[in-house]
């Protein structure tokens, strides 16, 4: 069996390595650090959860050992889709360069570019961002990449949902051509491998496993809820957790309101949970997975923002809420859990709704996972209006120009509320859980952003258009005002 001893990496980073409990390689590192150390390019192809991290880390850190950085321009790009994933970089280079002299600084957005910008200044060995704030930091000059030698481009297949290509090919123009360069993705639609055909000079391909495939480590099941109305969902899973024992896990959602929806459901039923998703503040999303990390937090529920490389080895369960859009992410969704060759369990709640996005996932991982026998009290559906899994319109059409009426949602959530206690009252707790959820999901719509309120993106242009109805604003020119000659 290979060692980490057997790589060629130095005593430092060896000791490093050793101080973090591995000894030895996943297969993605045992083939990539060798290859990376000769200087070439490496095309790697590892489902989430194989070790890519370490497998570009630790060839980084031994080619940068000799040498020094300038001001305002790094010698290696570490490239990530995500701020959490970048965080997450940032942590294992901390860890592995310990007996190192090397300084690396976090290029992401959320939080302060001044003091970015003063960590450039004092240079820095390895920049480790998001496509969008290095851009930014480079278009104010902030930055220069040609002193680039090594650029990582990690999560490859989520930039290309993000729609970061286009950053991607502009960064790479911006990089000296003699640069070495690490790709790493899970799949390989044609727009990755055109880039990789465009970038890559003759690269050593590198595949752990088939593109798309999920662990054979991870136990996946589905629960069929014979209900279109979302509100079963949420009973179908309350039900579900009552019979696991959970240490932790991540509920997956495809709808940012219903990730804020489900988090509240859970929470007033006694479960420990709580978001994460796109429209928080980084700080209260750093803070949500530092808890989770710790194991004070249960339950994370999230969307697809999490979904790809983060590195949290204990979750023990994963739980689709929803069938994935696209079907890889149900392959990245559940690569979660049964990391660093643990076991994990995963459930999929299949809905009417869900079985076109789960026909999807069936072709791509070419298995179809157990079904799950679980009896479900649906009873209470039908002692309630139904709620639309839509989002409400905000307003109509044949409503617009009139003036809007106040919109005072509080005393009818005391309304709520006081049908809950009477219920209660009167030993009928059915009927006040439906009231309860009924309170959740007006609370949590109420909370987002009203369409007439949100910020237009050409704000400041529309502020400065004049409100008259004529073409020349409020300025008419002179031949407009001219009698018309009219022929008799």
């Amino acid at each position: 069996m290979t060692k980490f001893t057997d790589l060629g990496l130095s005593e430092q980073v060896l000791r490093a390595v050793a101080e973090t409990g591995y000894d030895t390689p996943t297969p993605i590192q045992e083939q990539a650090i060798p290859v990376a150390m000769t200087g070439l390019d490496v095309l790697g192809i590892a489902q989430t959860g194989t070790g890519k991290t370490a497998a570009f880390t630790l060839p980084m850190i031994e080619k940068l050992a000799a040498g020094r950085s300038r001001a305002r321009m790094p010698r290696a790009i570490v490239l990530e889709p995500t701020r959490e994933l970048a965080d997450q970089v940032a942590e294992a280079f901390e860890k592995y360069a310990k007996y190192h002299k090397l300084n690396w600084a976090l290029l992401i957005g959320g939080v302060s570019m001044a003091d970015q910008v003063a960590k450039l200044d004092k240079g820095v060995d390895v920049l480790i961002a998001t496509p969008g704030r290095l851009l930014d930091l480079f278009e104010r000059s902030k930055v220069m990449l040609n002193g680039v030698t090594m650029m990582v481009v990690d999560e490859a297949d989520r930039m290309l949902d993000m729609g970061f290509i286009p950053d991607i090919e502009r960064i790479f123009k911006m990089t000296p051509p003699t640069r070495q360069t690490l790709f790493f993705s899970a799949t390989m639609p044609p727009e990755i491998t055109r880039l990789t055909e465009a970038f890559l000079k003759n690269p050593v391909r590198i595949e752990v496993s088939r593109p798309a495939t999920t662990g054979e480590n991870i136990t996946q099941y589905v629960l069929r809820v014979p209900h279109k109305d979302v509100r079963a969902k949420r009973i179908a899973l309350r039900t579900l957790l009552k019979t696991l024992d959970i240490k932790n896990g991540i509920v997956f959602c495809n709808r940012k309101t219903d990730v804020d929806i489900v988090a509240k459901s859970l929470s007033v039923h006694g479960f420990n949970a709580a978001p994460i998703h796109g429209d928080l503040d980084q700080s209260l999303r750093m803070k949500t997975l530092d808890a989770f990390r710790k194991g004070e937090l249960t339950l994370l529920v999230a969307s697809d923002v999490a979904a790809r490389g983060l590195d949290i080895p204990a979750v023990g369960h994963v739980f689709n809420f929803d069938a994935p859009i696209h079907a890889d992410d149900y392959v990245h969704r559940i690569g979660r859990t049964g990391r660093a060759g643990r076991t994990g369990e995963t459930y999929l709640l299949l809905s009417p709704n869900d079985e076109k996005n789960y026909d999807k996932v069936v072709k791509l991982i070419k298995k179809e996972p157990a079904t799950l026998e679980l009896e479900v009290d649906y009873s209470q559906l039908s002692d309630a209006p139904r709620e639309s899994s839509r989002q409400p319109r905000r307003e109509s059409g044949k409503s617009r120009g009139r003036p809007e009426r106040d919109h005072k949602p509080a005393p009818r959530a005391r309304e709520h509320s006081a049908s809950v206690e009477v219920f209660k009252e009167e030993k009928k707790p059915e009927v006040a859980e439906i009231i309860a959820e009924k309170v959740i999901v007006e609370a949590v719509m109420e909370k987002r952003p009203r369409r007439e309120e949100r910020k237009p993106k050409n704000a400041a242009k529309t502020k400065q258009q004049p409100q008259e109805d004529t073409p020349f604003g409020e300025h008419v020119p002179a031949f407009m005002m001219r009698p018309t000659p009219v022929k008799v």
